[in-house]
C-alpha cells in the first residue's frame, strides 16, 4: 500500500497535481494507493477547530493557566478575526465575495491573523501561503533534521500525529511518499517524517517533488538525510515507485487520479490542476532554473492531454482548469482553441506573434481561456535580449492589446535587478506598464535571484544568498551597481507609487494571488 502525502504549507485552494499524477499511474498498474492532502486537512484543523469556542484563541494556556499567546497578538484585531472566522472561511467559497476585492482582502487578512495566533505558541508564523520559523531554516539540512527530531514543536503536530497514526493502523502501508515542492513545506514535511520514524520505524519513507529535484541536481549534492529518509527521488517518480513493486511501466497513459482530494478547498468552485508538459518548450531564457537543473521538455501528446481534460471535466465538474505548464506550447494552445472544452481555464504562455492574432485569441476565449500569465520581465528591449526572451516589445504591446480585445485577462510578471538592468532600464519598465495600464489586469513584481549553477554565473562575482547548504540561489555583486537595496528602494518609492501601477496592484488577491485571480475575472465578465 502506498500513501502519497502533500504536506503543509501551500495555498489551500486546489488539490495537489503531483500526487494525483502518481496515483493515476499506480492505480493504472493495479497498485493500491491513497492520496492525503495534509495541507488542506491540516489547515482545516488549525482553523475549524477554533470555531468550537466563541473565544477560541484562549485555547492555548501556560502551566499557570494564563494564555500563552504573545502580548502583541492579543488585541481587538485578533478578537475580531476569531469572531468572524466562520464567516470569513465561508466567504472564500462564495462567488459573491469575488465581486468585491476589499471584502475578499479583509477575509484573507483576518484568516491569516488566526493562523498567526495559532502558530505563535510554537514559535512559528503560519499563513495561508507560507510557513516561517525564526530559528530553523528550510534550506539548512541540519535544521530540517532538527525539525524531524522534535515533531511535536510543529503547529500541525496535533493534526498529523492523529491522522497518520489512524491511517497506518487501518491501512498498514509499507511505503509513505512525501511530495515536497516548496520551501514553505519543508519544515513541516520533516516534522512528519520524524514522527513516522519515531512511531512507525518500519515504514519505508520516500521523498520526492520539485524541491527535492532541485536539491539533488545542485552540484556536489550529497544526501544529508540518510537514516531518516529511505529514498530521495529526482524528477518524475512514476517509474521508481513501480520498480519498488517489480512492475514494469506499461506504454499506456493514465489520467491523474483526484478522488478524495476535491472538497474542502478555499475557492468558490472546484479547481482541477493539470500539466500538459514538464520542463519548458522554449528553454532558452538566461538564468532559468529549468536550464540550470537540466530539466528536459516532455509534452503530453496533444490528443491525450485534451482527452485527460475532458475526463476531469466530466467526472469532477470543476469550475476552473489550472494549466501548470511553465509555458503552454503554441501547439497545445491551438488544440485547446479548437476543442470544445468550454470551461474556464488559465495558465502560463509566452508572449508571441500567435497571441497577437485577434482571431486566434477570440478562439482561445471561446474555448474558456479567461486569463493568461505572461512573463514580460522587463520593458527594456536590451534587457529582454540579454535574457534570451525571444520577443520584442512591439509584439508584447500588440499581445496585450489583442488579449484585451478578446476578453482575456493578462497577469504580467516582471523581474527587477537582473545583471543587465540599470535604474534607467527599470524606469523603462515603469513607462511600459503605465502606457499599457488599461491592458494589464494583474502584476507580479519580483527581485531577481541567481540560480545556483546557472551557466551565466561564471561572469559574475557571487556570494552566498542564504546561510544553508540547500539554498537554490546565490547573491551577486551587480556589475552595474544596481544592487538589491537600490532595486527594492525603487520599487517601494517609485514603481509601486505610480497611480497607474498602484491601481493594478490593488486588483491582486492577497495570499492566493494568481490562483484566485481567475475567479475575479469570471465575475468581471
Amino acid at each position: 500500500m502506498f500513501i502519497l502525502i502533500h504536506p503543509p504549507v501551500v495555498k489551500p485552494c486546489e488539490p495537489p497535481a503531483g500526487p494525483a499524477k502518481l496515483a493515476g499511474v499506480l492505480l493504472g498498474h493495479g497498485i493500491p494507493c491513497e492520496v492525503i492532502d495534509a495541507n488542506m486537512e491540516g489547515m482545516g484543523t488549525l482553523l475549524r477547530e477554533r470555531l468550537k469556542g466563541e473565544h477560541a484563541y484562549q485555547h492555548h494556556f501556560s502551566e499557570d493557566g494564563i494564555t500563552a499567546i504573545p502580548q502583541h497578538l492579543s488585541n481587538k484585531w485578533t478578537s475580531r478575526s476569531f469572531h468572524h472566522l466562520k464567516d470569513n472561511l465561508a466567504s472564500l467559497t462564495s462567488w459573491e465575495t469575488y465581486k468585491n476585492i476589499d471584502r475578499y482582502r479583509r477575509a484573507v487578512i483576518d484568516i491569516n491573523r488566526v493562523l498567526e495566533v495559532e502558530s505563535a505558541p510554537y514559535g512559528k508564523v503560519i499563513s495561508l501561503a507560507n510557513y516561517l520559523d525564526a530559528n530553523l531554516s528550510p534550506v539548512a539540512s541540519g535544521d530540517l533534521i532538527r525539525a524531524a527530531e522534535r515533531p511535536e514543536s510543529d503547529p500541525f503536530y496535533p493534526y498529523f500525529a492523529k491522522r497518520l497514526s489512524a491511517l497506518l493502523e487501518r491501512e498498514m502501508p509499507v511505503i509513505v511518499g512525501f511530495s515536497l515542492n516548496y520551501l514553505s513545506q519543508a519544515l513541516c514535511t520533516f516534522a512528519m517524517i520524524g514522527f513516522l520514524r519515531r512511531k512507525h520505524p518500519t515504514v519505508r519513507i520516500i521523498l520526492g517533488g520539485g524541491l527535492i529535484t532541485s536539491w539533488m541536481r545542485r552540484p556536489g549534492f550529497s544526501n544529508p538525510f540518510g537514516g531518516l529518509v529511505d529514498d530521495l527521488v529526482a524528477g518524475p517518480g512514476e517509474d521508481f515507485l513501480l520498480s519498488i513493486h517489480g512492475v514494469a511501466p506499461d506504454q499506456g497513459h493514465h489520467t491523474p487520479y483526484y478522488a478524495g482530494c476535491t472538497e474542502g478547498y478555499l475557492s468558490p468552485g472546484p479547481i482541477m490542476p493539470y500539466s500538459t508538459s514538464s520542463g519548458c518548450y522554449w528553454n532558452r531564457c538566461s538564468f532559468c532554473p529549468e536550464r540550470a537543473e537540466g530539466n528536459h521538455y516532455e509534452p503530453v501528446p496533444i490528443d491525450v492531454a485534451i482527452e485527460d481534460m475532458r475526463i476531469l471535466i466530466d467526472h469532477k465538474r470543476p469550475s476552473l482548469i489550472h494549466l501548470l505548464d511553465n509555458a503552454v506550447s503554441p501547439a497545445m494552445l491551438r488544440a485547446i482553441a479548437e476543442s470544445s472544452l468550454r470551461i474556464p481555464w488559465y495558465g502560463f504562455a509566452r508572449i508571441s506573434r500567435l497571441l497577437s492574432e485577434l482571431d486566434f485569441c477570440l478562439e482561445l476565449r471561446r474555448s474558456g481561456c479567461i486569463m493568461l500569465q505572461l512573463g514580460l520581465e522587463s520593458g527594456d528591449q536590451d534587457v529582454l535580449d540579454s535574457m534570451g526572451k525571444g520577443f520584442d516589445l512591439a509584439t508584447a504591446s500588440l499581445t496585450l492589446a489583442t488579449l484585451k480585445r478578446a476578453g482575456i485577462a493578462a497577469y504580467i510578471y516582471l523581474i527587477f535587478g537582473t545583471p543587465s538592468e540599470t535604474a534607467d532600464s527599470a524606469r523603462k519598465t515603469l513607462d511600459f506598464v503605465v502606457s499599457h495600464g488599461s491592458e494589464i489586469d494583474f502584476l507580479n513584481l519580483a527581485i531577481f535571484n541567481l540560480p545556483v549553477a546557472s551557466p551565466e554565473e561564471k561572469g559574475l562575482e557571487v556570494c552566498d544568498f542564504y546561510e544553508g547548504d540547500l539554498s537554490l540561489y546565490r547573491n551577486f555583486f551587480h556589475p552595474k551597481g544596481w544592487n538589491r537595496a537600490l532595486v527594492r528602494q525603487f520599487l517601494d518609492r517609485e514603481f509601486k507609487r505610480h497611480p497607474a501601477v498602484s491601481t493594478i496592484l490593488k486588483n491582486s488577491p492577497p495570499a492566493f494571488t494568481s490562483n484566485h485571480a481567475p475567479f475575479f475575472v469570471i465575475n468581471w465578465r
